[in-house]
């Protein structure tokens, strides 16, 4: 696929394909007058934007391009170098800074680079203006100023540091320290390689960090699955270690593997640092609709509960922030605490889990085998965002007895089970998420649902 796909936080397409920099520019000078037209620059005179990367070899062509049209709008752009993107969201509150911008592709394969937008809160901008700049970078805009009002760029290299010391401040230094676990990381040569291998040291770790050079160079295929990771579960049975670790390029999500070299996935990511938060102070959580009820569980075991919000790190932030809650995230390996930084950081969530640990005085297989275990089945196929919406109505009407939830397409919730069924934000599909006790069961979910979708769409 060749695509430029377009999104509600950003762009992503392929080097040598849909992305070019004459791309990168046009949607850098939207999003340069997108900001003109919404706000005021934060100190009176001009805008400025921090610029992160991830380690892709693309990215300082991507970087340039962008950097070349902010300049040219008469933004100060400040050059942050190969960061992560929780570490960028960062340094946009950190020097009160009106954006940010990070050239990165997520977990997609190295060919693959692209935009991803933060507002000055350091989150994506809300949907509507997302829509915004997308009219603005079809109108080609590309509003240049004149010499006189160019203002030359910036470096700032203090995000590593900062970004690791924000971390220690939440947890237990020295009992976690006390401990000495071992732990096996994969950075996949990502952006998180320098500043996750200082967080693990100053825990006083034994780390074993594998692909740790951020060149870009993905030793396997970069989004963190269980197919991915087989490197990984080998050396932690290898090293005979307490945890393994596994990052996406840009690391803000956070995959785990247990001490006997299973792979517990994504999903636990948030749970086991919901537990560890709840445990100390119970209160309110957050997650996206498509997330395990698995923090449903964990939730009631501390007295606490759970908002659900429709799919998209910003409303899940945007939730946590009206709600006061101190942890919430997504099931993609996504654990958020708006305290350290206002997006989903696998920084945050290797040291909450690691303080678990430390706390519990258990191995991590045992402290998951005492939280209720679910199969989750993800489904998707093509289909114009107008149809799916169709198939949703007729989804509300066949299950109107059952508990719904209309935030974002349907959620159907049985007592020990339930259904998303929602359009893509970003591409011509519609999404069918079944999570059960067992595997069957979940496959008899989306079944039921796809039935009716079926239905509605072809009669």
């Amino acid at each position: 696929m060749d695509a430029l796909m377009i999104g509600i936080s950003g762009m992503r397409g392929t080097i040598g394909g849909s992305l070019t920099p004459m791309v990168v520019t046009r949607m850098t000078f939207a999003f340069a007058a997108w900001l003109k037209q919404t706000q005021q620059p934060a100190n009176g005179k001009h805008f400025r934007v921090v610029f992160g990367r991830d380690s892709r070899p693309s990215g300082p062509w991507v970087r340039d391009a962008a950097a070349a049209a902010l300049t040219a709008a008469g933004v100060e752009v400040i050059d942050l170098d190969i960061l992560t993107t929780p570490g960028v969201a960062m340094m946009v509150q950190h020097l009160g800074a009106d954006a940010g911008i990070v050239a990165t592709a997520s977990h997609n394969p190295i060919q693959w680079n692209g935009l991803k937008f933060l507002d000055r809160t350091g989150i994506a901008p809300h949907p509507d203006e997302a829509r915004r700049i997308r009219a603005l970078y079809d109108s080609n805009i590309a509003e240049c100023v004149p010499v006189e009002k160019l203002v030359p760029a910036t470096k700032d290299s203090t995000t590593h540091s900062l970004h690791t010391r924000r971390v220690l401040e939440r947890v237990d230094v020295l009992g976690i320290s006390s401990k000495r676990f071992k732990v096996v990381l994969d950075s996949v040569n990502g952006a998180g390689c320098v500043a996750t291998s200082t967080l693990l040291s100053k825990l006083g770790c034994n780390l074993i960090h594998i692909n740790n050079t951020p060149n870009g160079q993905f030793p396997h295929e970069p989004e963190p699955t269980e197919a991915n990771l087989r490197q990984l579960a080998d050396e932690v049975r290898r090293q005979k270690a307490d945890i393994g670790f596994a990052q996406d390029p840009d690391a803000d999500r956070l995959a785990i593997v247990d001490e006997t070299g299973r792979y517990i996935g994504e999903e636990y990511s948030l749970v086991l640092c919901a537990k560890h938060i709840l445990s100390k102070k119970p209160g309110v959580t957050v997650a996206n609709l498509s997330s395990s009820r698995m923090l449903d569980d964990v939730a009631a075991m501390h007295d606490s509960r759970v908002i659900r919000t429709p799919v998209g790190e910003a409303n899940v932030i945007q939730a946590m922030l009206s709600s006061g809650a101190i942890i919430g995230g997504e099931g993609n390996g996504g654990v958020i605490d708006s305290r350290i930084v206002p997006g989903r950081d696998s920084l945050v969530g290797m040291a909450y889990v690691l303080q678990l640990l430390a706390d519990s005085g258990k191995s991590l297989s045992g402290i998951v085998s005492e939280i209720p275990r679910y199969e989750i089945v993800k489904t998707k196929f093509e289909c114009r965002r107008e149809d799916a919406e169709r198939a949703v109505e007729a989804l509300k009407v066949a299950f109107a007895n059952e508990k719904l939830d209309t935030q974002d397409g349907l959620r159907i919730d049985w007592p020990t089970s339930w259904v998303h069924a929602r359009p893509s934000n970003t591409e011509p599909i519609m999404r069918i998420i079944a999570e059960a006790p067992t595997r069957v069961e979940a496959d008899d979910k989306i079944a039921q649902v796809r039935a009716v979708v079926d239905r509605a769409l072809h009669g």
